[in-house]
């Protein structure tokens, strides 16, 4: 299997790290020449500076394109109907038509395409997702995140709520097995040219919610959940994977064992390719998870609830 990656930025330089690893990088494109270069004979690949000399020289399966989101539409959209295998970083575009349309290119080109929600790799989500399934502590009735940490420098085109709270978001929708049928949001812009703090309800069916607390002030970096169920609350950090489960009489702390979500995330894509599992992170969740951002930009500003009808 041959794949290339398109945009080698802060993020990027984890999946080229971890394809090199694999030995599955062919090629990097990146619009900076510097960085190409760099990067490229590092790891001892081709490198471009333009899409279109990639398509034209590469012969590859599948593609990773970790550019801002500005850009998905554009390359997607050249990458599909090259009939190329799609994993695009999240959020998969900025507005949720555009991501519908790139859905339905993949469906008529018969390529896979999914975006990179890499909490659903967590071990520390997938031990909370599989209590929830057992219901080994009930029903689950609410989700609380909180996802903090200094303003990053490199994201300069959207804000806070589609660069961060969109993780939470999905994870949430991931938990309930559900999509919300209400949001409601406050956002506020201190620091950075969009909204950099945000606090986002999601309302869904049964009176059941989660509440998503963002914000790129806080100097500590927090990266914390709490599911609230029936007959215990569970807790977990993103970053330490560590799990507490508090009950009535007890608290229980159970083992697991640490990895890295990116890499569980890029071999998820790669054994779709093959045919050997498919994707758990279907094109469609991601683009309902941008109307619920949509929502939520869009609650801030009127001071409203947004309703949703969502797949």
């Amino acid at each position: 299997m041959r794949i290339v990656q398109i945009g080698i930025g802060g993020w990027g330089k984890n999946h080229a790290r971890i394809l090199s690893q694999l030995g599955l990088l062919t090629a990097i494109c990146d619009a900076n020449v510097e960085r190409s270069k760099k990067y490229g004979k590092k790891y001892s690949v081709n490198y471009y500076t333009a899409l279109d000399d990639l398509l034209k020289y590469e012969e590859f399966d599948g593609v990773f394109v970790v550019t801002p989101t500005s850009t998905h539409v554009e390359i997607v959209i050249k990458l599909i109907n090259a009939k190329k295998h799609v994993f695009v970083e999240k959020p998969m575009t900025y507005k949720s038509e555009d991501g519908q349309m790139l859905l339905k290119y993949a469906e008529k080109n018969k390529v896979i395409l999914t975006c990179g929600y890499v909490e659903r790799f967590n071990p520390a989500v997938d031990i909370v997702k599989n209590f929830l399934k057992e219901k080994k502590y009930g029903d689950l009735v609410m989700l609380e995140f909180h996802r903090e940490n200094k303003i990053p420098l490199h994201i300069k085109d959207v804000g806070i709520i589609y660069d961060t709270s969109v993780h939470d978001i999905d994870t949430a929708n991931w938990l309930f097995d559900d999509m919300p049928v209400v949001v409601f949001a406050r956002a506020g812009q201190i620091n950075h040219e969009h909204e950099d703090f945000a606090c986002i309800i999601l309302g869904y069916k049964n009176e059941k919610t989660a509440i998503i607390s963002s914000n790129w002030i806080t100097p500590k970096k927090i990266r914390t959940f709490s599911a609230v169920c029936v007959d215990a609350v569970i807790t977990s950090d993103f970053i330490s994977q560590e799990v507490r489960i508090e009950k009535n009489d007890d608290t229980e702390i159970p083992r697991n064992e640490k990895q890295e979500p990116l890499f569980l995330e890029i071999q998820n894509f790669l054994d779709a390719i093959e045919g050997r599992n498919e994707l758990v992170v279907k094109a469609q969740q991601a683009v309902n998870v941008t109307k619920i951002a949509e929502a939520a930009l869009l609650s801030s500003q009127k001071g409203v609830p947004i309703y949703l009808d969502l797949k």
